[in-house]
């Protein structure tokens, strides 16, 4: 009986992935644990193993395709014994689930249509005119007169204005209500059964071809998403809209961190490598930030959560994630357990899942989850800034640049090395109180780095 091999769900979030490549071909024999694929997440490229015995029948879905649903049917194997055209005809069962075809060239713009013109509409008559205030025209009167106007269910509109170009003043409201004139009108009433007035439609983010039409034709080209800048901005656009983003920004001193990492680098011992022999670790000040991150945490426990609807998630480790910069977008490998770890320890594994990440090569398990984040733009010369926070997380930390400002100590001005950094919160899970006791002990241990060391 034919074998299907269906795309797999490399991750939880998972829902559709690129087949950038097959190593086998038709005819191929493989066993379980061979690898006959590689498969591009949004985040990733990973191999698939088969799981069966058998001789590749039919590839399903050509290398190269985009956008191929999990559980779509991507392969036929024909088990052993089996003819394999046979299995190829009868192999499958439902068809796949629509896949896009790999393009060649970016999508070429339409240049816009002309819209039909829309039908004339019957020209308006003339709005009719009283009392020399044409309708709808704004009446201009005194406040009082409003007032005293309002109080005898007098229409001021309707009334003659005898002040300064045509003002209605309290002499007129006053003749208007000893005439019996000028009533305001009763509201109209909404008949028994009638349907409310429709409510005023949301408004909706621009269509692709309006957007289009806004630029010169000929002046862009169009880039297709890839499957990693789309999960970015779903993942943003329910951050933004569902997290009660609060932001906190203080000051740290960064001179005692400085020479401390100037010492633990210059103490590294050397171990040898094909390149010769190099320091076994080389401390940035990320890699202490991160550290003091998640010490900051378990000195604050309470910070260390997530929000679900029912239950508050209090974590017992310090996992933090460590936003990384990558062609066509952004990923945030996770240090497990940072609390626990050395610096030096921290430092190497950062720097192994940074080249990893950029060469797309991390599992799901090294940059899913985590307690809480760190941003760095600090290497650009960015000052401060404000990071958006990554579900499930509860805290992301905007980390800027270092730099020499004069500050006073002692009722003196010195010269200081200063980092901003801005922590933002989760209102629900971490709330202003407990988000400034976090970050103060983030400060306390930045500007205090031996207490890293025990």
């Amino acid at each position: 009986m034919p074998i299907n091999i269906t795309m797999p769900a490399l991750s939880p979030t998972m829902e559709e992935g690129n087949l950038s490549k097959w190593l086998v071909k038709e005819g191929d024999k493989v066993s379980p644990g061979d690898v006959i694929a590689e498969i591009e997440t949004d985040k990733a490229t990973m191999e698939v193993e088969a799981v069966d015995e058998g001789t590749v029948a039919k590839l399903v879905v050509p290398a190269g395709t985009e956008g191929v649903k999990v559980n779509a049917l991507i392969a036929v194997l024909a088990a052993e014994g089996e003819d394999a055209s046979a299995a190829a005809k009868s192999g499958g069962g439902a068809a796949p689930a629509k896949a896009e075809a790999p393009k060649a060239d970016a999508p070429k713009a339409e240049a816009p249509k002309a819209e039909p013109a829309a039908a004339a509409a019957p020209q308006a008559e003339p709005a009719p005119v009283a009392n020399g205030h044409a309708a709808g025209e704004r009446t201009f009167a005194s406040p009082l007169a409003r007032r005293i106007a309002k109080e005898a269910g007098v229409d001021v509109s309707a009334v003659t204005g005898t002040g300064p170009h045509g003002r209605v003043v309290k002499a007129d409201v006053d003749a208007a209500i000893a005439g019996g004139g000028a009533k305001a009108a009763p509201a109209a009433k909404t008949p028994a059964g009638a349907p409310a007035a429709a409510p005023a439609p949301a408004v909706k983010p621009m269509s692709d071809d309006q957007v289009l039409k806004l630029f010169e034709q000929g002046s862009y080209e169009l880039v297709p998403h890839d499957n990693m800048r789309k999960t970015i901005a779903r993942r943003l656009v329910e951050a933004k809209s569902t997290i009660p983003h609060f932001y906190l920004t203080l000051d740290c001193e960064l001179d005692a961190l400085l020479a401390l990492r100037t010492q633990i680098n210059a103490a590294a011992p050397m171990k040898k490598t094909e390149k010769g022999d190099v320091p076994a670790y080389k401390l940035s000040v990320n890699d202490m930030v991160i550290k003091a991150m998640a010490l900051a945490l378990k000195a604050v426990p309470d910070a260390n959560a997530s929000w679900t609807e029912t239950a508050m998630v209090k974590h017992k480790h310090a996992d933090v994630g460590v936003a990384v910069s990558i062609p066509g977008g952004l990923i945030t490998p996770i240090i497990r357990h940072a609390d626990e770890k050395t610096l030096s320890t921290i430092s190497n594994e950062m720097k192994d899942l940074a080249s990893r990440a950029r060469s797309r090569k991390l599992k799901p398990e090294e940059y899913q989850g985590g307690t809480t984040a760190v941003s760095n733009l600090g290497m650009f010369g960015i000052k401060d800034f404000a990071a958006v926070i990554n579900p499930p997380h509860a805290t992301i930390l905007a980390v800027g640049a270092g730099e020499e400002r004069a500050v006073v100590k002692n009722g003196e001005i010195k010269i200081a090395t200063v980092m901003s950094v801005t922590l933002s919160t989760d209102h629900r899970a971490v709330d202003g109180a407990l988000g400034a006791e976090l970050l103060v002990a983030f400060k306390r241990l930045i500007e205090n780095p031996m207490g890293m060391l025990v």
